[in-house]
């Protein structure tokens, strides 16, 4: 039995459902440390600059393709080429994507959600340098703990996707982007007073561009690009959602812009911090968020033990909600496909899936501790996961959706598409065609032979 409604309620539920999908750990972690590598706001510029060109048009472009269809992306696909059976298998391609993504990415949720209740409790008070980064080789090496962390994740993100896409993912949406835009904002807030943060501030806000260099340039792209999670064909899922009133493109200049607006608070945040402390660099990927920052918090308020708490879990609570808005679209993303495709409840297409994550994750949970030592081509199984989405699955996906607007579909179908039959006037639209066809494809080729170490 499919479900009634099979579109969001408002154009807001459109934008913060995206957003939630764009906004995740890696605007916390993973942009701060691009930042760090990158000569600070000389790589924010050239970011800013490749969102434009290379993200926002994939991200119109999947929008585009999945409200044509209305049903599942495998529909969608399939009537936008004009009903070309060969590109109706692109359906299957967020059902792999989305299992895989989640599979790991709960993981790394669960362990979010175990610094939080840590933060709760008072646990990261009086201790050195050395216990938080023994108590996280611990934790995460444990058998039992990450893994019970993991199937609540779980658990929860399908709840909120079962309860449908009204009434689940974008309620959901609009609850929980709103916590996270107050939790940045009041970090932000706190962070001015940090004895670190005119030099954080300088690092971040004046560009330096003698640091920047050819490396600098294609790690901004490739940020820029992985940033909105595009290539997956997640936003073709919730593209399906849309009404047809809802103008495609504005739309998917807001949430590159809430997106973007994360990751430099983020850094407005992090940067103060680790500067309040000699000998500290940003630049440490996820251990930065595990160990260098819960001992960053109890040092610069020392003598303020309430603010070092206080500080501490609302931080955390920021990482547990931008993992589960995240996550929630990698569950729509594969259970959409068995709800439409094969008339199958949602509660049973969750169930199913979130059963799949479960074994998977259990896996990638145990690479760093007991399975350690399996390695696939010399990568333990959770970097395997990481490897086979964001070097593989995403550019080359981006790679034939650009393909797909540019060369397979009618001018005419994607020009009404984006314009709503003409009723809203695309000034860009010719700009948008020339980076789809020629500049997003060649941007996409640098970033996947870069990535694979060819470049």
């Amino acid at each position: 039995m499919t479900e009634e409604k099979s579109t969001f309620g408002s154009r807001l539920g459109v934008i913060l459902a995206a957003a939630g999908s764009a906004v995740g750990l890696g605007n916390v972690w993973r942009f701060p440390t691009e930042v760090g590598q990158g000569g600070g706001a000389a790589f924010i510029l050239i970011y800013i600059f490749f969102m434009l060109v290379l993200g926002v048009p994939v991200m119109i472009s999947e929008l585009a393709i999945g409200r044509h269809g209305q049903k599942n992306v495998s529909h969608s696909f399939f009537t936008m080429s004009g009903n070309s059976r060969p590109w109706a298998y692109m359906g299957w391609y967020p059902v792999i994507a989305g299992i895989l993504v989640l599979s790991y990415y709960a993981v790394v949720a669960g362990w979010t959600l175990e610094y939080a209740y840590q933060a709760a409790i008072n646990g990261f008070a009086g201790k050195s340098a050395q216990q938080y980064a023994a108590d996280f080789g611990a934790f995460s090496s444990d058998v039992f703990s990450p893994i019970l962390y993991l199937a609540f994740i779980l658990v929860l993100t399908a709840v909120i996707v079962a309860m449908g896409v009204q009434k689940g993912i974008e309620r959901a949406a609009k609850v929980m982007m709103p916590v996270l835009f107050l939790c940045i904002a009041v970090l932000v807030v706190c962070s001015f007073s940090l004895p670190g943060v005119e030099r954080g501030l300088t690092f971040l806000l004046k560009p330096d561009f003698s640091k920047v260099d050819s490396s600098t340039v294609l790690s901004a792209m490739g940020q820029a690009f992985f940033s909105l999670s595009v290539g997956i064909c997640c936003l073709c899922t919730y593209g399906c959602y849309a009404r047809k009133d809802v103008n495609l493109m504005k739309d998917s200049i807001h949430v590159a812009s809430i997106d973007t607006l994360v990751a430099v608070m983020s850094g407005l945040i992090i940067f103060p911090a680790v500067y309040s402390i000699d000998g500290l660099e940003p630049n440490a990927g996820p251990s930065l968020v595990f160990i260098t920052l819960p001992n960053v918090f109890q040092q610069v308020f020392a003598d303020m033990p309430v603010l070092a708490y206080g500080f501490s879990l609302l931080f955390y609570i920021l990482l547990v909600m931008a993992a589960l808005t995240s996550s929630i679209s990698m569950l729509e993303m594969s259970a959409s496909i068995f709800i439409r495709k094969f008339n199958m409840s949602r509660p049973l297409a969750c169930g199913m899936i979130v059963l799949v994550c479960m074994v998977l994750g259990t896996a990638c949970s145990l690479s760093f501790g007991v399975w350690q030592d399996i390695t696939v081509c010399g990568l333990g199984i959770f970097d395997l996961f990481d490897f086979a989405v964001a070097k593989l699955l995403m550019p080359i996906g981006a790679f034939l959706i650009c393909g797909f607007v540019a060369w397979r579909v009618e001018e005419k179908t994607l020009r009404n598409e984006l314009t709503n039959n003409g009723t809203i006037p695309q000034p860009f639209y010719p700009i948008y065609r020339l980076i789809v066809k020629y500049v997003a494809p060649i941007c996409i080729l640098t970033i996947f032979l870069r990535e694979l170490g060819v470049m």
